[in-house]
């Protein structure tokens, strides 16, 4: 994003507009102008004026004097069209489903958004009360599994594009963790991160990466539960190889021979 924004073709009113969209969370109650700006980085003054044109539009909704903004029918509109290109999902969530139960484990599927991993669709255990992650949960590239599964299947071009989204800390360290994460895919179809390193220490997941034809990208499969249930030896010696293998099925369903690997 860094070198993104020098390019004279970038439209950053536009940037900005839609950073504010992916502010909002499922769980906000609405935000506020200020809780915008901080969330986001822009000036209070550019969110207002922002806010302002986005509820003429109808992507923002806005009550009265003293309430607060929430997604409008404008990004409803859209984010269901978005989700019924997502074909695959549809396919997979039999075998998604099946896998949760078998595991009594989160299954679910994440995207790359702005320099994160966004849940974008789960499945729960079958009569299960556990709180779990939902759709809309971010998780950093770096330190979740499903971030290192989506980085180790890119292209070096791809991997590059993605730095620019990355804090620079993050970027200078993405090329190592895209190095190591080729090697792991290949030999066992799955990534995890261990110990420390997870961004989440009461959360332990495995994930691994597919390429939608309907999308330019690969996403992350991933089955994550509470570290008590879901213990290192437990992922590889059940749960990862039970998830490549669902994986795999649904590669088959949608034709995707090749692997989600990218070559160079």
């Amino acid at each position: 994003m860094r070198d993104l924004e020098q390019d004279r073709r970038y439209a950053n009113t536009l940037a900005r507009g839609l950073r504010i969209l992916r502010a909002f969370r499922p769980s906000d109650n609405g935000l506020g102008n200020l809780e915008i700006s901080e969330r986001t980085g822009i000036p209070r003054s550019t969110v207002s004026r922002l806010t302002f044109t986005l509820c003429a539009l109808g992507y923002l909704t806005h009550g009265r004097h003293f309430d607060k903004y929430r997604l409008g029918p404008a990004a409803l509109a859209l984010g269901n069209i978005a989700s019924a290109a997502f074909g695959f999902v549809t396919v997979a969530s039999p075998l998604m489903q099946r896998l949760a139960n078998e595991v009594n484990a989160l299954v679910g599927v994440s995207i790359q958004d702005d320099g994160n991993m966004l849940i974008v669709k789960t499945w729960r255990p079958e009569e299960s009360h556990t709180i779990w992650l939902d759709v809309g949960y971010r998780m950093p590239v770096l330190t979740s599994s499903s971030g290192i599964a989506y980085l180790g299947a890119l292209s070096r071009e791809e991997r590059e594009k993605l730095e620019t989204l990355l804090p620079e800390d993050a970027a200078a360290d993405c090329a190592e963790v895209w190095d190591r994460e080729r090697v792991q895919l290949r030999r066992d179809g799955y990534a995890f991160v261990q110990g420390q390193a997870r961004y989440s220490q009461s959360i332990n997941a495995v994930a691994t990466p597919f390429h939608p034809s309907e999308i330019g990208e690969p996403v992350s499969f991933f089955c994550g539960a509470n570290v008590d249930d879901l213990s290192d030896a437990r992922i590889h010696s059940q749960v990862g190889p039970a998830l490549v293998r669902a994986v795999t099925s649904l590669k088959a369903l949608t034709g995707q021979a090749v692997s989600a690997v990218a070559s160079g």
